[in-house]
């Protein structure tokens, strides 16, 4: 796979016959060889599966049957979804040798469409982190800069995007677990509305807040995965059940009177000068283009960070109390008893930053504290979701930073939660209310990319794509590549 080809232009060059499925795997192969020992950007790789299926793309192609959408793309699926081929591991211990009886929804779709799934990125551990520091497999690297952190939970998929070992990839988002590492690694992550894609498959973090969506190197390969992979599935309840819209009839066609709103409460201590100088140039791209900005008010943006980490560590403390060393998973040797397994199963299969959300949550959900910290979250959601109601009323997309800083270095944060959990600051208020939020890049600050944020109603993702094209066609931070693959 040329490593400076998007997913759209290999998916063209296969279908016309200029370029043939088991050459563009062969080469994503290769990258992965040349740079993960540098990176740990996978956590494992599927050469041998990659192969055979990137052959029957070819042998569909030479005998005039029709191809998928995504017919030989080498695309990465992050870790935390299941297939029944290889691992899911989730990071962790607890799953190590975990193999899934079912694919999940997405990686059925994926693979109806042609896509090669060439490996499984790295991640936090059991999504749970904003640096990829936490996986039990060790951290994954920038591939701006190998001292520094890809962002998180999604760093493996980022950094695999960014350096050109796959075409694509998916990754799940939670409070921001798509956009931070597309932010911090100069790529483009979806994060789309609550229920537009399947969630099955999707091994559970906090499920009232998961999504799956698209990370690419563009605009329009992000409207091409989500076109894939969008639409209601009968295997999870929450799935929206009208058909997805099409992302890529009017992906090239500019919005006309478009209202951007800024919210005040974006001005965040904190955050760098150069991110919000560059997330101010790119509004005033927009505004030179016919854009009308439009100051807004998200007042409870400010408690959005308490309110995630009460809410994603209950539902957390809930999902994970499956892992019990009694049906899979992570068993102790030897237990004294049924408590003493129980007890060293969990301790030794979770790492620190799992074991202290479980924590968290459990005590948020306990008797006597339930009103004060679980139920006082719910309504905060509430308010939260009203202020973006109320906010599009006014105008049809918000506009801010992704992150309040650029890629920090390793070890930075880690020795501190508070700092690293506000890294999402500007992010966990979309997934409380469900709206979709979409990232691309719009600057660089000492050799690192900077991330701007576009977040629009429910259901807003064909014209968010549109604006966000409208920018990225007038700019060339998407083609930059990392000095690390030769960029």
């Amino acid at each position: 796979m040329p490593e400076n080809n998007s997913a759209t232009q290999l998916r063209d060059s296969i279908a016309s016959g200029d370029m043939m499925a088991v050459d563009a795997t062969m080469s994503a192969l290769d990258a992965i060889g040349r740079q993960e020992s540098r990176l740990h950007a996978f956590n494992s790789t599927l050469a041998d599966r990659a192969m055979e299926k990137a052959r029957a793309v070819d042998q569909a192609r030479g005998s005039g049957k029709p191809l998928g959408l995504l017919a030989g793309v080498p695309i990465a699926i992050k870790d935390n979804l299941c297939t029944t081929f290889g691992t899911t591991t989730c990071s962790s211990r607890m799953l190590e040798n975990f193999r899934s009886p079912y694919n999940a929804t997405v990686v059925e779709r994926l693979e109806a469409a042609g896509a090669i799934i060439g490996g499984k990125p790295n991640l936090d551990e059991f999504a749970m982190g904003s640096s990829t520091e936490n996986s039990a497999f060790g951290p994954t690297r920038n591939p701006w800069n190998l001292d520094c952190v890809p962002g998180g939970s999604s760093g493996g998929s980022a950094a695999a995007v960014a350096a050109g070992l796959c075409a694509a990839a998916l990754g799940s988002d939670t409070g921001g677990s798509i956009r931070q590492p597309a932010g911090l690694c100069g790529i483009v992550g979806l994060k789309p509305t609550y229920g537009l894609v399947s969630r099955y498959g999707l091994v559970a973090f906090a499920s009232s807040l998961d999504q799956i969506g698209p990370m690419t190197r563009c605009v329009s390969d992000a409207a091409l995965i989500l076109q894939v992979i969008a639409g209601p599935d009968q295997l999870d309840s929450t799935s929206w059940p009208e058909p997805a819209a099409d992302y890529l009839s009017a992906l090239e066609k500019p919005l006309e009177g478009v209202r951007i709103g800024l919210p005040e409460e974006f001005n965040v201590e904190g955050t760098q000068t150069v991110v919000s100088e560059a997330v101010a140039a790119a509004v005033e791209f927009y505004r030179q283009h016919g854009a009308t900005i439009v100051p807004v008010h998200l007042p409870h943006t400010k408690y959005g960070i308490a309110a995630y980490y009460v809410l994603a560590p209950a539902e957390a403390s809930s999902n994970l109390a499956r892992y019990d060393g009694v049906h899979y998973g992570h068993r102790a040797a030897e237990p004294r008893d049924l408590y003493d397994l129980y007890a060293r199963s969990r301790a030794e299969g979770f790492g620190p930053e799992v074991r202290r959300r479980i924590m968290l949550g459990t005590y948020a959900l306990s008797s006597g504290y339930y009103d004060a910290y679980y139920l006082r979250a719910l309504k905060i959601r509430r308010l939260i979701k009203n202020d973006f109601d109320q906010a599009f009323t006014q105008c049809d997309f918000i506009i801010g930073p992704t992150s309040p800083t650029v890629a920090f270095p390793l070890g930075s944060k880690s020795g501190d939660p508070i700092q690293m959990y506000l890294c999402d600051v500007f992010t966990v208020t979309c997934n409380i209310a469900g709206i979709p939020g979409l990232s691309i890049p719009c600057g660089f600050a000492d050799g690192l990319p900077i991330g701007m944020q576009i977040l629009g109603p429910n259901f807003s993702e064909a014209g968010m794509l549109r604006l966000a094209r409208m920018y990225e066609q007038a700019h060339d931070w998407h083609t930059r590549r990392p000095p690390t693959c030769g960029g």
